[in-house]
Parts: C-alpha cells; structure tokens; sequence
C-alpha cells in the first residue's frame, strides 16, 4: 500500500434509536472528530430495517444481531436508553462485552430526566453502578427545581461526590448564581470546569458559576461569605466523613463538621438564607464513631435553627445510607484492589449496607430541599440491604474475573468505628411516606442526656482555640477528654467505647 499508513477509523454503534440515541449520533456527526456512526441498534420491529440520517437501523439487541456486527478493539457501544431498568441495561453490557466490545459508554438515566435532552459530554464509561442495585425512581427535575429558578444558591462540599453532583443537576433548575463552596482547590477547580465544559455542549441553563475556596471553621468568613453572596438557598454537604480515618482524629471531625455546621447554620439565619438542607447519614442512628456522633449533633443543630428562624425560612435534613462511587467508598477501593490483582477486602461476611446511586441521591435531596417543612426531618428509601461480601463478587465478576479463583475476597475483620448493620432510623422516629416516591418523614427524637447548647459548651474548649495569644487550656486538641465529653451526652457512643475497652 502506498500513500502513508492506513488508519482505521472507529466505528461507533448506539444501544438505543431513540431521541437521545439520535441526538448523540448528531452530536458525533457535528464534531467529527471521534468516528462514525455505524449503526443504531434497537428492539423497536418497527424501526428495524429502516434508516435515521442515514444510519441503518439494526436488531433486535439479541447475541445474533450483536455477533453479526465483527467489532475490533477500536469500535465503541454507547448504551442511550436512559430510562432502561437496571436488570436490561445488565443483559446489554454482558452481551455487548461477550462480543468482543471492550469500549462501553452509557448515558446516564438523569441526563434525560434533568433536561429532556441528550449530549454526547454526558456520556461515560459504563461501571458497576449501572448494573448493579436497584432501577432509580424517576424524578422530573426540570418540575421539582422550580423553586431555586432565579435563586443564588450555595454547594459546601461542591468538590466532593455528593456536591458535584448536586452542582451537575442543579444546571437544570435555572438558578441565577451557583456558589462552590469548599476548602479543597483541585476539588473546587475540577468540578468548576466540568460545570463550564456541559455549559459549553448546551447542556442546562446559563447559571453564573462562583468557585469560593474557603473553610467553614472560620466563623467570621463564613459570616462574610455568607452575607456578600446573598444567597437563598444552601446545600450543605461539606463534612469529614471516613470513618477509620475520623477516629484516628476525632477532635478535627468535631472541630469541622459540629461547629463549621453550627457557623453556617447561624451565618444563614441572620441572613435571611430562605433554605437549608443538610446531607445527614444512617451513622447518625444510634452513633458508635465519632463521625456518627458529629452528623447526629449536626441533626440537631438543623433542628435547633429551624425552632428560631422566620417563618419565610425552611431547614431540614436528608438522611440516607451508602452512595455507591462516592470517594473513598468501597467501590473504587474494590476497582483498585481487582485492578491490582486482588484480594479484595471485606471487613466480615455479615457487614451489610443500604445503598444508593450519588444522581438518585442528589435528584431525591434536592426534590425534597423544595417540598420540604421547616424543621422537619427527611430520609430516603433505600430499599433492601446489601451484603458487602456479594457486592465484591459482582464487582470482580463485572470486571471479567471470577471471584475466590481469579480474585481472592479476604476478609479482614471489623475496623474501630464500624458496625456490621447501619440503622436508617430509631424505631422511636416512625418514618412515615409522603407523597413524594422515596422521601419519608421522620419524627424527630432526642438522643442526648442534657441539652444541645451544654455540650457544645464542654466541646469548644476542646475543639477551638481561646481569642488571643494566652496559653491554651489543658483540654485544647485532647482526644481522651473529647470522646469521653461525647460518651457522656451520646449513650450508643458510651457503649461502643465500654465494648472497646472490656476487648482490651
């Protein structure tokens, strides 16, 4: 062959004929840059044998259909079907991956509920989150946002998993300003710069992105930012959450996630912040580690401004349990440890968690930060638990290996802080439906032995530094004095503590 080197051109193949199918295969075709369309595959008879643009039109999406098309490592499938249930979008990927495809994209299913249109920048690499767990509810966020269109509303922990997320979603809700709030700068950056990118590819609206690096421990900035931004609506997702790490340091957890929440909360009140929705956890139920305890003191905290603040103002919580692919969750840490060739590690057979997709999550949060009472608190649905163990085998079965013979699963034992169930609620707190699919209304209980504002008294000593440049008193950064003032307000704390030491 003369005239160069030949080079072969991807052929791209799209899992859906559809609306958004076709407004992908129009988004490649403008681009130009990233192969061509070959086809579109779908199980609609009346669709079969006929052509869009051009592109024929093939299936059913059956193992003849999908052998028939002799793929190469350089084609590519995108799965468009987003509002497919999980068990079918399961079957497609095994099938497409039993075929020789190896370069898989799905466009998730909240990329069509948010907007009611498709683009090429919102698809991905599919991963285990697609086809494991439950179908997510179907919210139409363009309806439940309504109440932030023309608002400044406010992300702490915008870098982070949760609050990324939100940020993504909340494109659609016609928000006037979106505030990124948060410490960490890479975090800050990247999620400013994707918010930018899906801007650019005409996904949302115009919203004006503010990226603010800043820390919530700093009561007098807070005030500030608080106050300059004018903002009606916070989401507060900013917290230390890993819970072995926060044992190992449990004056930095109380320090951020107690009184950098108690700051905000009030900087809000006196500035009229119409809403606040906190991002609470089932560790809060009952709490035997010290991120446990800091989210329900967080619980409280919400509840406390919400019985002092106008009745124009609306605070509440979310409660729910795991979020698959969060940061730090075991879903990456089980990629990585496969990716590595195993084992994988699971602390005891029994460990079970209620899981949740991070977009159904979010839909859900901020679905319920606008039909959502003042001082009243909320937890999701997270349907049935899973077993940790089984979990780890579908993620190596997933990534083409068999668990125990390709993969070994090791289990390591219980680690300070973990238990093997997490609670949703206390049976005390009687969650109760709404008319919202997968929202419950919890009746707010009191766990503690004497009054909120007491403790927090006993814990600043501890947790915050006197005004000035007098010594530090004996209690400053003491973690023996600190868990032992929470062992004294928090009675399944005080017990986990007497377990600790009776193993000794």
């Amino acid at each position: 062959m003369s005239g160069g080197i030949h080079k072969i051109q991807t052929r791209l193949y799209i899992i859906g004929a559809g609306f958004a199918g076709q407004m992908i295969a129009a988004d490649i075709k403008r681009k130009k840059i990233l192969g061509t369309v070959a086809a579109f595959l779908d199980d609609d008879k009346s669709l079969i044998g006929t052509e869009i643009d051009g592109i024929p039109i093939l299936g059913p999406v059956t193992n003849t259909t999908v052998s028939l098309l002799k793929c190469n490592d350089l084609d590519e499938a995108i799965l468009a079907i987003p509002n497919a249930p999980v068990e079918r979008i399961r079957a497609i990927y095994e099938l497409l991956s039993a075929n020789g495809f190896r370069r898989i994209k799905i466009l998730p299913s909240i990329s069509q509920v948010v907007s009611g249109t498709a683009h090429l920048v919102q698809t991905r690499e599919i991963n285990p989150l697609d086809i494991l767990g439950r179908t997510p509810v179907i919210i139409q966020l363009t309806r439940s946002l309504d109440y932030l269109r023309g608002k400044r509303v406010l992300i702490t922990g915008a870098g982070g998993s949760i609050g990324s997320e939100l940020a993504r979603q909340l494109l659609s809700g016609g928000a006037e300003r979106l505030y990124l709030f948060g410490h960490g700068e890479n975090s800050i950056y990247q999620i400013d710069r994707q918010l930018r990118l899906l801007q650019a590819e005409g996904v949302g609206e115009k919203a004006v992105i503010v990226p603010i690096i800043g820390d919530m421990k700093d009561r007098r900035y807070v005030q500030y930012i608080i106050s300059k931004t004018r903002c009606n609506v916070i989401f507060h997702c900013a917290a230390y959450k890993h819970v072995p790490l926060m044992e190992e340091n449990p004056v930095a957890v109380i320090e951020n996630n107690v009184f950098g929440t108690k700051n905000l909360l009030d900087a809000a009140a006196s500035c009229g912040v119409q809403r606040f929705v906190l991002i609470s956890t089932d560790k809060a139920v009952q709490p035997v580690s010290v991120y446990g305890v800091s989210k329900m003191l967080c619980e409280q905290l919400v509840m406390e401004a919400a019985g002092r603040v106008s009745d124009r103002q609306s605070y509440m919580f979310v409660r729910f349990g795991n979020v698959l692919g969060s940061r730090g969750s075991i879903l990456p840490l089980f990629m990585e440890q496969i990716h590595n060739g195993g084992p994988v590690t699971v602390t005891t057979a029994d460990m079970e968690r209620y899981f949740m997709t991070i977009p159904e999550a979010c839909s859900l949060v901020l679905q319920a930060g606008g039909v959502g009472k003042n001082g009243t608190p909320y937890l999701l649905d997270m349907g049935e638990p899973i077993k940790i163990l089984e979990l780890a085998e579908q993620i190596i079965r997933f990534s083409g290996f068999e668990p125990y013979k390709d993969i070994d699963i090791r289990l390591t034992g219980p680690r300070r802080g973990e238990r093997a169930v997490e609670p949703l609620w206390l049976p005390e707190e009687k969650p109760a439906p709404t008319e919202y699919p997968k929202i419950l209304q919890l009746q707010h209980v009191e766990q503690m032995k004497y009054p909120l504002n007491t403790l927090l008294d006993k814990l600043a000593p501890v947790c915050l530094a006197p005004a000035g440049d007098g010594p530090l008193p004996e209690s400053y950064r003491n973690s023996a004095a600190l868990r032992q003032i929470l062992a004294d307000a928090v009675p399944s704390y005080q017990s986990f503590l007497q377990q600790e030491a009776d193993h000794v």
